[in-house]
């Protein structure tokens, strides 16, 4: 097996693209990682492609074909990955194990996704495709109330004020004001945050995502050419993905995600790295329960004091677990199967000292953890800055 590294890397700004196509914000984002990567369209082997709702919004599948064609790449092999909003991790890893294999030399991985081009009824449709048809959204449950019956849950288990997990999303909005490709680039205060309005007891708008498009797209190649190509290349060091029960009613637990805790164990031990080696973290706070279980299931602080590490400010860019710091899913925004792609541009983009008023001084290592449905599909990846 060989060691993989991230040569390249390119991203369209996340918004509602209301003049763009999907085919056009995946061809962007390819060509600003060849780009990046220094190399030629003729030279890519493979196309992975991370998007959960294309048919549902757009009405087109065989996303790899149709990627392939509009980037140029020839007849490679291209494949659509989807794992509900961890389909960008997921086509991440698979391009990993393709270049590790040996099969493939440099491989392409794209996260897409454009989601603004109907109703929000449908998106909100195409996103309960990910809950438990049969339990869950048959009854009305939406991902929404499932998350604001976690979150009640969560606070009376450990005691925990509503605006401590807000604070989360304070720290989403700080950091996203330094990132030209984040939705919302202004901050807000606790204040505003906890007078927002409610979407679903308990949780208020600033608990929750919005709905937009995006895309981003990395190059990657064996570690043992990265010297060929013209930026300071980021290994991969571990990756693990792990499932869950898709209904919260057969969960054994509902205040933690197994699947985020066995899939973090199996990037750790891969990589040889415990949490206290991790310098940048990059939560799925799409939901700011998400934040707080994501800190604890990856084992940066024991179950319950995640909130206090939030309101201590240890989660903010200069504090001793820096999370989300382009803005999270929260603030830089969640184009649902991009978003794991968009998480390891960002963790690049620290480890080459390239992210700017929001740079984690001297960081090393980054971990980027991508959940599908409410936990039942999650992918955590281990980069590492490979000089």
């Amino acid at each position: 097996m060989r060691d993989v590294s991230i040569v390249g890397v390119g991203t369209t700004p996340v918004d509602k693209h209301w003049e763009s196509s999907m085919r056009e914000l995946g061809v962007r984002a390819i060509n600003e990682a060849l780009l990046d990567a220094g190399v030629g369209r003729d030279e890519v082997d493979s196309l992975y492609v991370g998007n959960m709702l294309s048919g549902k919004v757009v009405d087109q599948e065989n996303v790899g074909a149709l990627m392939a064609d509009f980037a140029d790449l020839g007849h490679v092999p291209a494949t659509k990955v989807e794992a509900a909003c961890a389909s960008g991790g997921a086509a991440l890893q698979a391009g990993v194990k393709g270049v590790m294999s040996g099969l493939e030399d440099l491989t392409v991985v794209l996260g897409v996704e454009k989601l603004t081009d109907v109703c929000q009824c449908e998106v909100n449709e195409g996103l309960a495709y990910a809950a438990d048809q049969e339990f869950e959204t048959f009854h009305g449950a939406t991902f929404v109330s499932l998350n604001a019956m976690a979150t009640r849950l969560y606070m009376e288990e450990f005691d925990v004020d509503h605006e401590d997990l807000l604070r989360f999303s304070v720290n989403a909005h700080r950091n996203g004001a330094n990132n030209p490709d984040a939705m919302f680039q202004s901050e807000i205060d606790l204040e505003t945050a906890m007078d927002s309005p409610e979407v679903a007891d308990p949780l208020k708008l600033f608990d929750v995502t919005p709905i937009c498009d995006g895309a981003a797209a990395v190059v990657l190649a064996p570690s043992e050419r990265a010297d060929e190509y013209p930026e300071t290349p980021v290994e991969v060091s571990g990756i693990g993905n792990a499932v869950d029960s898709v209904g919260l009613h057969d969960r054994e637990a509902f205040v933690e995600m197994a699947a985020t805790v066995e899939a973090a164990e199996q990037a750790y031990d891969m990589a040889a790295m415990s949490p206290g080696d991790v310098d940048v973290i990059e939560l799925h706070d799409a939901f700011t329960v998400m934040s707080a279980m994501g800190l604890e299931d990856m084992g940066f602080v024991e179950k319950g004091e995640a909130p206090a590490a939030a309101r201590e400010g240890r989660i903010a860019v200069d504090g001793d677990l820096p999370a989300t710091t382009m803005g999270g899913l929260k603030a830089r925004g969640h184009p649902v199967g991009a978003t794991g792609v968009y998480q390891a541009v960002e963790i690049v983009e620290q480890l080459r000292r390239e992210a700017g008023a929001n740079q984690v001084p001297g960081a090393e290592t980054g971990i980027a953890q991508n959940i599908g449905g409410t936990g039942s599909n999650v992918t955590v990846t281990i980069l590492e800055r490979g000089d």
